[in-house]
């Protein structure tokens, strides 16, 4: 589907307006059309790799033995896991991207081991007033684009950034739409999607996602559905209006609102995904708190039988 059908195609899906719960956005009622998904729904595991941020930046700044992404694809290995998203921040000199032998050396030692590569992420901040800084941040994702595209990850994941005072949030949408549109055109020339995330920031609810996703207005552009930071008063409601768009996940312990986080009903959530006819990968980030025992291998492997448990019951 070409971006010109996109905006003249109208979704089928019953979707809520947009315009509620945007703060100072002039919002149309026009829903974004979906990604054009067929054969009905197919869901695959995959691990965030910052699971195990605390080790990794371990094994990266020497602080004792840690653990590395290329054990992390073990780890997928031994545990089933469809696949890895190995986010940037873990590789080797970032923010500068590593170098072609060790994305050759880590593709290859997934691919030898079965584990798929469900997409990497960066470190941007579309949200800020300093035009230089964005700048920046494009270049950077535009550098990650090229990256992603080497090692086979479909989709790069980007941030919004925290919405700054003295500035209404349809100023700042429409400077963050403006660097998201060029860093799509080079991603599409790349092969690689670009995601944002909802991350508590710019975007809380589901209407200021989908006003994003609106005005990029390109299939080469979707949503990364943080199950953490949907800041309502009905998370599930907002994460069931974006899975149309959806073109990856952060599957959490808990589901954040405006009352704060509550446990995961996973099973109501993988029966929402279902019903959504989502088509993809499924990735789970445990997360560690302040003054709380975390040990990341046995925290995901309970999400996981979480996951797992909730994805037999609902097939």
């Amino acid at each position: 589907m070409s971006a010109i059908s996109r905006r003249g195609f109208l979704a089928s899906a019953a979707l809520s307006p947009l315009g509620v719960g945007l703060t100072g956005a002039n919002a149309s009622a026009q829903t974004p059309a979906p990604l054009r998904r067929l054969g009905g729904t197919r869901l695959k595991t995959s691990l965030n790799a910052y699971s195990f941020n605390k080790a990794l930046n371990d094994q990266m700044k020497g602080r004792g033995q840690g653990v590395s992404l290329f054990d992390l694809i073990h780890f997928c290995a031994e545990q089933n896991i469809d696949a890895l998203d190995p986010t940037g921040y873990f590789f080797p000199g970032y923010p500068n991207v590593p170098s072609d032998k060790y994305l050759n050396d880590f593709r290859r030692s997934a691919f030898l081991n079965g584990v798929e590569i469900s997409g990497t992420g960066v470190r941007n901040n579309f949200a800020s007033p300093d035009r230089a800084k964005r700048a920046a941040d494009v270049q950077h994702v535009k550098e990650w684009v090229e990256c992603a595209s080497r090692m086979g990850a479909p989709v790069l994941r980007v941030f919004a950034g925290a919405e700054p005072t003295g500035h209404s949030w349809d100023e700042v949408a429409s400077w963050m739409v403006d660097d998201l549109k060029t860093c799509v055109e080079h991603a599409e020339k790349h092969g690689v999607l670009i995601g944002i995330q909802n991350h508590g920031d710019m975007l809380k609810s589901a209407d200021q996602v989908l006003e994003i996703v609106k005005r990029v207005d390109s299939e080469w552009f979707g949503v990364i559905v943080d199950t953490g930071y949907f800041l309502t008063a009905n998370p599930y409601q907002d994460i069931a209006r974006v899975i149309p768009h959806a073109v990856n996940w952060q599957i959490k312990e808990k589901v954040g609102s405006k009352d704060g986080p509550a446990k995961i009903d996973m099973k109501r959530l993988v029966k929402i995904i279902r019903e959504s006819h989502y088509r993809g990968y499924l990735p789970i980030e445990t997360l560690s708190a302040p003054g709380e025992s975390y040990e990341p291998r046995s925290r995901v492997t309970a999400l996981l039988v979480l996951l797992r448990q909730a994805l037999k019951e609902t097939e």
